[in-house]
């Protein structure tokens, strides 16, 4: 048997070279990429974890613009593609939640810190 590509089973919705995806990875990752100049600057002023959290969790959403355009230029496997999005989105969330968890009003870093 003879294995159909991905790109004719999906109706012609392949990714590999598509320009439109392509323009939308590249403005989304120049964002993302502006925002994380941001988050090191404001990091860099408060010199405070938290702030050093939001880096690292806008630094992994631009680590997602990267990967999506290595796919679209064909660079990046659909599957590798697939396992490093998910696996950054779970790590942006796990620290997002992290820092509000851990730097909230009343908990022990706070508690520490007025000592």
């Amino acid at each position: 048997m003879i294995p159909i590509p991905a790109t004719v089973a999906a109706g012609g919705w392949g990714v590999e070279g598509s320009l439109p995806l392509l323009a939308t990875v590249f403005v989304a990752g120049v964002g993302t990429g502006l925002l994380f100049l941001v988050s090191v600057v404001a990091y860099r002023r408060r010199r405070s974890a938290q702030y050093a959290l939001i880096s690292v969790a806008v630094g992994a959403l631009l680590t997602r613009s990267i990967v999506g355009a290595g796919t679209v230029l064909g660079v990046v496997p659909m599957p590798v593609h697939h396992f490093l999005e998910h696996s950054l989105d779970f790590l942006i969330a796990a620290v997002v939640l992290y820092a509000v968890y851990a730097y909230a009003p009343g908990t022990v870093s706070d508690d520490a810190a007025s000592d």
